[in-house]
Formats: structure tokens, sequence, C-alpha cells
């Protein structure tokens, strides 16, 4: 099984064709085409070894921002710098996104309140002594702790690489203690506000990491803070009914019908694809 990381998939292939033609605004058709030939590309390599590929998105609403309402504040605030056409983009990603649904012969899996992340970690955990071996695709350094299950790994269609040789646990320990800038999670010396109202992270030597990783807090605020980061960024901590509803989205989800992508590459006038129509 390969579980296709979507969002990070699509909004890469926006960037590189913004970042190409020097626009602020995507041209679908382009976008499309580079996706597809994504997805076409990553079945052929590693299908025959793997699997299947299987469609994971993020949910429009997702449990952390209710657990913690500054998850993520400062990609919106990020894009609201931008000087590209955010609403242009979602518009042409999310047209993409239903065309992959109705026409592909893949799974096609959202679940409202996951995000992609969930749902990946629970299929890890619940496929992990199937005999099949399972295929991250994805470069968010956040599934290293998922190798953790028996016969998973990670390949990052980034770097081209297989993501591997640093231990699951050293690396979520640490990460927790770390936060995660780019998810407006702090360190666990400094406050939930830090990113929001623009504070600098107090510092955090490699010694006091060696303390805290042994589960040595020099007080109650610290620990509190472990115990958030713990919460967003362990994968483990996901809502028991989440993982079961994310279970049961893959085990009731129906592959679209390959019949109709013919018609479909015909419709969109992908005709270089059309020859390659046998690889999805």
């Amino acid at each position: 099984m390969i579980l296709v990381d979507m969002n990070q998939i699509s909004v890469a292939s926006v960037m590189m064709h913004l970042h190409m033609t020097k626009k602020t605004k995507p041209e679908e058709d382009m976008v499309r085409h580079m996706i597809l030939n994504s997805l076409r590309m990553y079945r052929t390599k590693f299908c025959e070894e793997y699997g299947e590929l299987v469609l994971c998105y993020d949910s429009k609403h997702y449990w952390r921002r209710d657990y913690y309402p500054e998850y993520k504040h400062s990609r919106k605030k990020g894009r609201d710098k931008s000087t590209n056409d955010w609403d242009a983009i979602f518009e042409v990603l999310n047209a993409i996104k239903a065309e992959l649904k109705e026409f592909f012969p893949y799974k096609h899996l959202e679940v409202y309140g996951a995000e992609a992340d969930d749902i990946i970690a629970a299929l890890c955990g619940e496929l992990e002594f199937d005999n099949g071996k399972t295929l991250i695709l994805s470069g968010d350094k956040d599934f290293i702790q998922l190798q953790k299950f028996r016969n998973v790994t990670q390949y990052s269609p980034i770097t081209k690489k297989f993501v591997n040789g640093i231990d699951p646990d050293d690396y979520l320990n640490e990460h927790v203690l770390k936060g995660d800038t780019s998810d407006g999670i702090p360190n666990v010396l400094s406050p939930d506000n830090t990113f929001v109202d623009g504070l600098r992270q107090k510092p955090l030597s490699k010694k006091k990491i060696e303390m805290m990783v042994s589960g040595n807090f020099p007080n109650d605020e610290i620990k509190r803070n472990y115990q958030r980061n713990k919460k967003l960024i362990d994968l483990k901590e996901s809502p028991a009914e989440l993982y079961m509803e994310c279970c049961t989205a893959y085990h009731n989800a129906s592959e679209g019908d390959r019949s109709k992508l013919l018609n479909y590459f015909t419709q969109k006038r992908l005709r270089s694809l059309v020859e390659s129509i046998g690889e999805f």
C-alpha cells in the first residue's frame, strides 16, 4: 500500500508551476497535468513492491486546532502576505481533488477532523501485521515516527530519496521538545502565544534536551508545555474515535472505475497522458 500525502503533493505541484511561470495565479490544466503525472510516476516506480495508491487528504477542519487554536496559525499569516492568489490556488486544487475521487481507480480518504497525518498513522498501525509493505509518500519528517511499525518505509518526493537512518523514537522525543515552527508549535520552554504574537522562542540547549528526554522537567509550566507538544506532534495521541473513523473509512472506501479514465483524459485534453493510461 502506498499512502500518499496529497496535500503536500498538490501544493508542491502548484508552487513549482508558479515558480516556473512567474505567475501568481495557477493554470488549472498545467497543475492538473503535473499532479497526475506525479501520481503516474510514483505508481510506476513503487506499485510492484508496495501495491496500490491510497490518496490521503487533510480535512478542512482538524482536531488539533480545537485543542490548540494557535496550530498552523502562521501559515495563514504567510498566505495573507504572499502575492500568490490563494483563493484561485485552492479552487484549482479542490477541482482536481474531486476529479481524482470520481475518475481514478484509487481509494480516496478524507475524514472530518483528521489531517492526512492522522489517516496515514492510523493505517500504519492498523495494517502493521498484514503481509504487505507500506510506503508513505511524503517529505514530512513527522512521519519518521511511524517507521517504528513493521514494514513501513518513507519516500520523499522533494528530495527523491528514502527517509531512513533515523531512530523513530529518538526523533519523536527530540521533536516534541523542540516543537515545530512550521506548525506553530513552540519549544517546551516557550508559551502558547510565541508565534502568534511574534515572540522569540527561549533557547533550548542540547544539555536541557538531554535532561528532559529522560522526563526531568525543571518546573510544572515546562511539563505542561511538553504535554501540549506531545499531544500535537505524537501521532499516537490522535483521539481514539478518530483513529477508528480513519480505519473504517479505509475499509469502506471503494476504488474508482478505471474504465472512466480514457473519457476523462480526452475531456481534459491530456493527450500526452493517454499513451500512459495503463500506468495509472
